[in-house]
């Protein structure tokens, strides 16, 4: 435990050193040592770009935790944004707060306040689509708290409804805005979108859940009704050319029960990152794995700095607009998180041959090195910021922010600096390195980590109310011990 005491004082004071502190919340930069050795897991990895990122995303959200007198919540941006709700929050990002946040020795007491909140408190959770019950299951699944899920039970179904009624068309699908997905300037607009519908599949399986340990039986079944409902039509809807992609449509669109649709102009008929978040959620039979080939080559989504959000091959990819959030092409943190988790969903759920765990690993190691900025004078600071440019790295909204004269209006130079849009620490321990509950609610570890790690180690992980120490050694040389992979209950 010393040992990785002392690599997170290292890298804390690092990130210290280089901050420029200017919007302190609930955890100040001078308390950030203390409250990260009592709250995250500890990490020993081969990999130290990836490593390094990991302990630099727990101090970047450690910095949006806010206490108000609705109790504590999680904030998007640091500076105040005016569309931003109360106490400076933003619903977008919310199932990453939660799903990221779950990992905190007190999940239980931060999360717990942030989804009453939403769901009780003054948070509009309707300003962007989200996922909020499905993120509540997942923080179940780790810290063991359903209790707070059952109790918000009728508030979930409540919100799940209110999104129907003002979302559904004809087709048996929700139409949504591509702004409020939190897309904007996108290459194909407002429509069907997999987005909000795989949303909705996830808030229903969710809620289904909750309610099954509730002894709701008729609830239970009605949302699994729900979500098999969505599957089906997402499958025999958005799923043209072996991808799911959107059906640009004006709302209220066409309504009618059939399931046929005319030819989609070419201008707006594109493959977009967007098109695998129905593997986030599970939702997809098996079949549609061809899908993820596209990941693989330059003319679909691979950029030299990740994941582009259009498919290069497309006419309109990265077409000129002042705006300063472009969706057309551009490497988003939040569209990266949702494609690497769509892929560790596939790796462990699916029968496949399209990707590799290897692939896995080499998608989240370039998005850990894409979370650079290069000041001048050559300096390399750890970054997490708004877009990049898939092709030369540059953080784009900033790039476009400082041309601008960093409007206070839009958030000032402050905007994007340690943006808490998307995850990577959750990635990391679940995915990676495949820490999450056995079918029996025991701690399991099923990692995806390439062939030539030879050991990891995770210390002080909080699991169910209980503290562990996760120990991968291949050949026992590494610490000096028993050969493979051990968990420990370290529990005081």
């Amino acid at each position: 435990m010393k040992e990785l005491q002392e690599k997170l004082k290292n890298y804390v004071e690092q990130f210290n050193s280089q901050d420029e502190e200017i919007y302190r919340q609930a955890i100040p930069n001078v308390e950030a040592l203390e409250w990260l050795r009592q709250e995250i897991p500890l990490l020993d990895c081969p990999d130290k770009t990836i490593e390094e990122i990991y302990y630099f995303r727990w101090w970047v959200y450690r910095k949006h935790l806010k206490k108000t007198p609705e109790g504590m919540v999680v904030t998007e941006f640091l500076p105040p944004v005016p569309w931003a709700g109360a106490y400076n929050t933003i619903n977008c990002a919310a199932g990453f707060h939660l799903e990221e946040g779950r990992w905190l020795k007190n999940a239980k007491t931060y999360l717990k306040e942030y989804l009453l909140f939403w769901l009780k408190g003054s948070g509009d959770q309707f300003s962007y689509s989200s996922w909020l019950a499905h993120a509540a299951w997942q923080y179940s699944l780790i810290t063991g708290d359903f209790e707070t899920g059952t109790g918000l039970l009728q508030e979930f179904i409540r919100d799940y409804k209110i999104r129907e009624q003002n979302h559904m068309t004809g087709y048996g699908l929700c139409w949504s805005d591509d702004d409020r997905d939190c897309m904007e300037m996108s290459i194909s607009g407002s429509g069907l979108r997999p987005t909000f519908n795989s949303y909705q599949y996830g808030d229903a399986k969710a809620i289904a859940g909750y309610a099954e340990l509730a002894g709701q039986k008729e609830i239970r079944d009605t949302f699994e009704q729900k979500a098999l409902l969505i599957k089906k039509n997402v499958q025999d809807c958005l799923w043209r050319d072996d991808f799911f992609r959107v059906i640009p449509m004006d709302y209220p669109g066409q309504e009618t029960s059939e399931k046929s649709f005319g030819p989609i102009d070419k201008d707006s008929d594109v493959r977009e990152l967007l098109g695998y978040i129905p593997w986030y959620f599970g939702l997809p039979d098996p079949g549609y794995e061809s899908a993820f080939s596209q990941l693989l080559t330059k003319d679909g989504f691979a950029g030299r700095f990740g994941f582009t959000t259009a498919e290069r091959r497309h006419h309109r990819y990265m077409f000129e607009n002042e705006h300063e959030c472009l969706w057309n092409g551009p490497v988003w943190p939040y569209a990266t998180t949702q494609t690497l988790k769509a892929a560790a969903v596939l790796l462990k759920n699916y029968q496949q041959d399209v990707i590799t765990s290897e692939d896995y690993y080499s998608w989240l190691k370039l998005y850990a090195q894409s979370q650079h900025l290069k000041k001048e004078g050559g300096t390399v600071l750890p970054w997490i910021d708004e877009d990049m440019d898939p092709d030369t790295g540059i953080w784009t909204a900033r790039q476009i922010l400082e041309k601008q004269g960093w409007r206070r209006e839009t958030g000032g130079y402050e905007r994007g600096k340690d943006y808490n849009h998307s995850m990577f620490c959750d990635l990391v321990l679940n995915d990676l390195l495949g820490i999450g509950p056995g079918k029996h609610g025991e701690l399991q570890v099923n990692p995806l980590i390439p062939r030539d790690w030879t050991y990891f180690r995770v210390e002080n992980l909080w699991f169910r109310d209980k503290r562990y120490d996760i120990i991968y050694d291949k050949d026992g040389t590494h610490f000096g011990g028993e050969k493979g992979l051990k968990i420990l209950n370290s529990t005081p």
